[in-house]
């Protein structure tokens, strides 16, 4: 591998598999987890996924926390940064919500703990 991103799944893809988030879904996003030539796509994925629910109409704050909580709890500690970096970049509501559930799964404490 050469370190750049696998061009599947796109970021499209990867966002509606958040979007939903049944258990195909996330059976399907726990591979792509392991695989951390997938880093790239899954991130972007949960970028769009983010700005998705923030143009929407009606924005659905519990099922962004669902997600937070849950990639917090089972993505691999070299992703836990950067899911919070996704969810500190912007103010809107919806990376709030998605922020509030990733600090509640404690995924970036269990990954990184205090001296």
């Amino acid at each position: 591998m050469n370190g750049t991103a696998a061009p599947f799944p796109a970021r499209d893809a990867v966002a509606e598999k958040l979007a939903a988030l049944g258990d195909s879904e996330k059976s399907y996003l726990l591979l792509l987890m392991e695989n951390a030539a997938q880093d790239e796509n899954l991130i972007e994925g949960l970028y769009r996924q983010l700005d998705l629910a923030s143009t929407a109409k009606l924005l659905n704050s519990l099922k962004l926390e669902k997600l937070g909580e849950w990639l917090g709890s089972n993505a691999p500690a070299r992703l836990q940064i950067r899911l919070m970096e996704a969810a500190k970049s912007s103010q809107h509501a919806a990376y709030q919500a998605f922020r509030t559930g990733l600090a509640r799964s404690g995924g970036l404490e269990q990954a990184y703990p205090k001296a």
